[in-house]
This record gives structure tokens, C-alpha cells and sequence, in this order.
């Protein structure tokens, strides 16, 4: 079993579930956009902090530890990533978005 990453489970959430649960109880949840700066503004989703996947390393001490963690991006690929990432650097509570903001 030594496959097996301890504490890697990520949670995994689709837009409904963003939109109807987590949106609405923001209490205890910190909200992570791994898209380049120029996607974010085109388009985003009010709540979510611009935290680009190629700085996010550099960046883990601005993001709370003490809170869980939604990670969106555009598909779905750099949220998986940026998952990883965080549960890596020691982040308890990580929820991916699925399908990121193409389902939005």
C-alpha cells in the first residue's frame, strides 16, 4: 500500500453544487482561482481570489490554512493541479470544481 498518498483526499464538487452550497455558506471556505490574470478578468466568479497555478508555490502564504479551500480554473486541469499543490503543502480541506468555469 505504500501508493498511497496519506491525506490525499481531495474533495470534488460540480458547478451546481458551487453554485448552490458553497456560494451560499462562504463561512470556513477560501476561494482560489488558478487562471492567468487575463482569463480572471475577463471573466470570474465574485468571491474567488486571482492565484495564478505558475505562482501559486510562491504565493502559499497568502492562502489560509485554517479554512477549506475551493480551487477553480477554466477546465479543470489546473484546479486538479493546484489541488495537488496545496494537499502537498499541507492543506487539509481542498475542493476542486470540476469542470471549472466552461460549466459556469
Amino acid at each position: 500500500m505504500g501508493w498511497l498518498f496519506s491525506g490525499a483526499k481531495i474533495n470534488k464538487i460540480d458547478i451546481n453544487e458551487l453554485k448552490m452550497n458553497y456560494l451560499k455558506h462562504k463561512n470556513g471556505k477560501y476561494f482560489v482561482d488558478v487562471r492567468t490574470q487575463s482569463e480572471y478578468k475577463q471573466k470570474s466568479i465574485p468571491g474567488f481570489v486571482n492565484l495564478p497555478l505558475q505562482t501559486m508555490q510562491n504565493q502559499l502564504n497568502n492562502v489560509p490554512k485554517d479554512k477549506e479551500i475551493v480551487v477553480i480554473c477554466q477546465s479543470g486541469m489546473r484546479s486538479a493541479m493546484a489541488c495537488k499543490i496545496l494537499k502537498k503543502a499541507g492543506y487539509e480541506q481542498v475542493t476542486d470544481v470540476r469542470g471549472g468555469m466552461n460549466s459556469w
